[in-house]
């Protein structure tokens, strides 16, 4: 590790000795751009949406996309430690209500019904978006805390491209991310080859674990190390794109990726170090094939797409007179073929009309070889919709969306849109926006069949929610601010939640009603002082997610208390500053207290603390020979502040990534 930290600054330190003799030098960002959106659209009536910015992913390429949405949305994650499972609560709600799609497919696990995070790296990024609460039916029904959507892209006019990236850090941790393109007046060809290591070592203070002090009676928490936690992941995206003529766009994107990973013990563990050892593999393939049709006033999209996952998870114990044998050894597998087709047509600049229908079949089969539990099922669901948009008059926009789902052979209830944009002041788009809706969530296979625990007899998740808010924003010369502050409240019934039950294992539940309502407000302020750039990204969540489920049943106790994992209060800041090829970056996120039981008891057990975390990035770009290079040193958690994300699973103290990149 030592030798390869000495090397990369070695390059770099050349590097920026060479420039040094060059006047002419031209600094440009390293492949960020920026778009002006159109704010006042008339199809997004009401809907909250959020775009990262392409400058975050450019800085945030060697990152998880779990590491992504907590750092700069309100998305909160669930991060089970460095590198391992990483699951989101959206607007406060379950893992399995945050619909994660890419280049149209879904991605969420039919097997778990959710998506972790923490396995889909950055890099394979190239436009990111988050449809807030109500705004995720336009990707289908289920998405009661929202979705989001990643996809790649195509610049026709970048004829060859070539990227390294290497990054050294803390805990033996290595990336490296490799892409090569090419386009020509008709083709386009990109590839891109990951590979990322981490030994994940790091030492904490283990306070799951304790020994009292004969001399004062106080518990001293020793100092532990995060063993058996290394994982390794790399992977392939291939991107083909066609271009026949001005209206026809073909295109083909496969993802193959494999990840192996050992999962760390709960820190409350005291038993031998050569039990308890859990480790996990996935392996991922997706394809999607898509025809898009261009006409003056219409659009046609056709999509194909298939989903593969294998996974095996391990729990290993030492036995006597035996060596490790296996207490648990699952093995499962899915598949899923998906078909999208959209029709959008523009009558004029007031009305326009889109429809469309997508199917999918999903086929789930699982077996533990150690206790001889299986199942093998499959499911089918096809979700067409119609959605009318008008402006009717200069200030108004009006957005109304039918969708009607079917899954098996059961016609899941009408879930119906209606939303408005108000534009209130023209010069400074300031509009108002609203909107309510319904939405509706099956339980997932995981839920019905998993063995043990599953339950066959689960009811539907249905809601209605409401929200609205102010959107603001102003462009000048040298300074632009956009701002917006969103207020919604849900209403959901049969919510499904995983509770001990009298046979000694979990299994999942209605609960009557969650009643999850807040608000969320985000801003962004660009600005320059002469040959300085500065930008301010910052955001406030307030999160109010209860359940009010039957006392009787459930407990005085948990009635009308907040859920398990879900902080109140979140935010997130992050400020850049840019002279010429040099820029600095701070990132700040806070999260307040979060229950880890449903009575919220404030114990050790019960109970997680409030934590900052504090990143700081110093970075150099440049362009020598039309080839540019940039390198950053990164350290994270700035402050070396001990937190927990989720209950006795250690997370990293303040730790360093030297990285460099060059691109022609």
């Amino acid at each position: 590790m030592f030798r390869k930290f000495v090397f990369i600054l070695f390059v770099v330190i050349s590097i920026k000795g060479f420039t040094q003799g060059i006047q002419d030098s031209v600094y440009m960002l390293p492949s960020a751009t920026v778009s002006a959106e159109k704010v006042f659209q008339k199809e997004q009536a009401g809907m909250k949406e959020t775009k990262l910015d392409t400058l975050i992913l450019a800085q945030k390429i060697n990152l998880s996309l779990s590491d992504l949405l907590s750092e700069n949305t309100p998305v909160f994650i669930n991060n089970h430690g460095r590198g391992a499972l990483s699951t989101a609560s959206f607007r406060g709600t379950a893992p399995s209500h945050t619909k994660v799609v890419w280049n149209g497919m879904p991605l969420t696990n039919p097997m778990a019904g959710m998506v972790d995070f923490s396995l889909i790296p950055v890099y394979v990024i190239d436009e990111i978006s988050l449809n807030h609460g109500t705004a995720s039916i336009v990707d289908g029904s289920g998405g009661l805390g929202g979705s989001v959507n990643i996809s790649n892209s195509v610049d026709w006019n970048d004829k060859f491209n070539l990227k390294y990236l290497q990054s050294v850090g803390s805990y033996n941790s290595f990336d490296e991310y490799l892409s090569v393109g090419a386009a020509w007046k008709k083709i386009s060809l990109k590839t891109r080859l990951y590979h990322t290591y981490s030994k994940n070592d790091f030492t904490f203070i283990n306070s799951g674990i304790g020994d009292i002090n004969p001399e004062t009676g106080e518990i001293v928490n020793p100092l532990d190390t995060n063993s058996s936690a290394d994982y390794i992941k790399y992977g392939v995206l291939q991107e083909f794109y066609y271009r026949p003529n001005m209206k026809n766009l073909i295109s083909a994107k496969y993802w193959g990726q494999f990840s192996d990973r050992t999962i760390p013990r709960a820190t409350s563990y005291e038993g031998p170090d050569n039990s308890n050892l859990n480790s996990q593999q996935d392996i991922d393939h997706k394809l999607v094939l898509n025809w898009t049709y261009l006409k003056e006033k219409s659009k046609l999209s056709i999509l194909g797409g298939y989903s593969g996952k294998d996974l095996l998870y391990t729990l290993m114990n030492n036995v006597s007179g035996v060596g490790y044998y296996p207490a648990i050894y699952s093995v499962s597998h899915n598949d899923t073929y998906s078909g999208d087709v959209k029709y959008q047509y523009q009558f004029n600049e007031n009305y326009s009309f889109s429809a469309g229908s997508n199917y999918s079949y999903n086929s789930v089969s699982s077996v533990d070889t150690v206790v001889n539990g299986a199942y093998d099922v499959f499911r089918s669901e096809i979700s067409s919709f119609i959605n009318l948009s008008a402006n009717p008059i200069n200030k108004l926009n009006i957005n109304f969306l039918i969708r009607q789902t079917i899954v098996d052979t059961d016609f899941i209830p009408i879930i119906p849109y209606f939303g408005l944009d108000y534009r209130i002041l023209e010069d400074h788009d300031l509009i108002f926006k609203a909107n309510v809706a319904r939405n509706y969530n099956v339980p997932s296979l995981h839920d019905l069949y998993w063995q043990p625990g599953g339950n066959p007899e689960l009811l539907p998740e249905e809601g209605i929610s409401y929200e609205a808010g102010i959107e603001y924003r102003k462009n000048l010369d040298k300074f632009s601010l956009a701002s917006e502050i969103t207020a919604y409240h849900s209403d959901i019934n049969n919510w499904i939640l995983w509770l001990p039950s009298f046979r000694g294992y979990w299994e999942p539940r209605n609960i009557d009603k969650v009643i999850s309502q807040g608000f969320e407000t985000n801003a962004k302020l660009d600005f320059r002082i002469k040959t300085f750039k500065f930008s301010i990204i910052g955001a406030y969540s307030y999160t109010s997610s209860k359940n009010y489920g039957d006392p009787l049943v459930w407990g005085d106790e948990s009635y009308g208390k907040q859920l398990v994992y879900v902080p109140l209060h979140s935010g997130n800041l992050l400020a850049r500053v840019m002279f010429r090829g040099f820029y600095f970056s701070f990132q700040h996120n806070s999260y307040s207290e979060r229950f880890t039981t449903s009575t919220n008891n404030i114990t050790q057990r019960d109970w997680l603390y409030p934590y900052f975390m504090n990143d700081m990035i110093f970075g150099w770009h440049g362009t020598i020979n039309k080839m540019n290079f940039s390198t950053e040193f990164k350290i994270y958690n700035l402050f070396n502040e001990t937190y927990h994300s989720v209950l006795y699973r250690p997370m990293p103290g303040r730790n360093y990534v030297l990285s460099l990149m060059f691109e022609f």
